[in-house]
């Protein structure tokens, strides 16, 4: 038995959670691979993630789109696991830096990467430079996303990397930057990548861990 795959992509957009369990839980016992099936999620989440960032549809909508990109990816995660060795396409450590407590992007980004089929560790806002690194060796991070939206915290992020180099993680952990202060300069300055939005941050995710 086959299955239309363009019919898992729809239920992503549509927000059809049922629909996105059934089809990839049947694609698990027909000749479709869970590669196929995530590829499928990802293409899904390409539309919504665009939709959002041209101002198409509402934050809801993309939150509820990555909520059930992401229960697909869960139903497919042991046979990624048996197939590749691994049930994720990367791991990320994402945070708001030590002395902000803006998180509505960082939350965003977050919710996206998940749906993408990413392994997030959220640690939240106001997150102490020890943390990220404690994080990012406990889970073998190939990322370390740091929000800072503040002038007078942005300083910190080049903490970040200073730290990631001293526990001898970095580069092999990359580092990328965002937020309202920091600037392609500045992140080149620190040693660290910057994004400008959370597509941004989606495309050059995907495009560090497929390196």
């Amino acid at each position: 038995m086959t299955y239309d795959l363009s019919r898992l992509k729809k239920a992503v957009i549509d927000g059809d959670i049922d629909t996105v369990r059934r089809i990839a839980q049947e694609a698990l016992i027909s000749d479709i691979s869970a590669k196929e099936v995530s590829d499928a999620l990802a293409s899904g989440m390409n539309i919504i993630a665009q939709k959002f960032e041209d101002g198409e549809i509402f934050l809801s909508q993309l939150m509820v789109a990555t909520d059930v990109a992401y229960e697909g990816h869960k139903v497919i995660k042991h046979e990624l696991i048996r197939i590749a060795g691994k049930a994720k396409l990367g791991t990320i450590v994402i945070g708001t830096i030590e002395g902000d407590i803006h998180d509505l992007g960082k939350n965003i980004i977050a919710a996206m990467l998940k749906g993408f089929g990413f392994e997030v560790h959220d640690l939240g806002r106001d997150v102490k430079v020890e943390n990220y690194i404690i994080k990012a060796k406990e889970t073998n991070a190939d990322i370390i996303g740091i929000s800072a939206r503040n002038s007078t915290t942005t300083i910190i992020q080049k903490r970040v990397v200073e730290a990631a180099k001293e526990a001898g993680i970095y580069p092999k952990t990359k580092v990328i930057v965002g937020g309202a202060c920091a600037t392609p300069e500045w992140a080149e300055k620190i040693g660290a990548i910057y994004a400008t939005s959370a597509m941004d941050v989606i495309r050059v995710i995907r495009r560090l861990v497929e390196r």
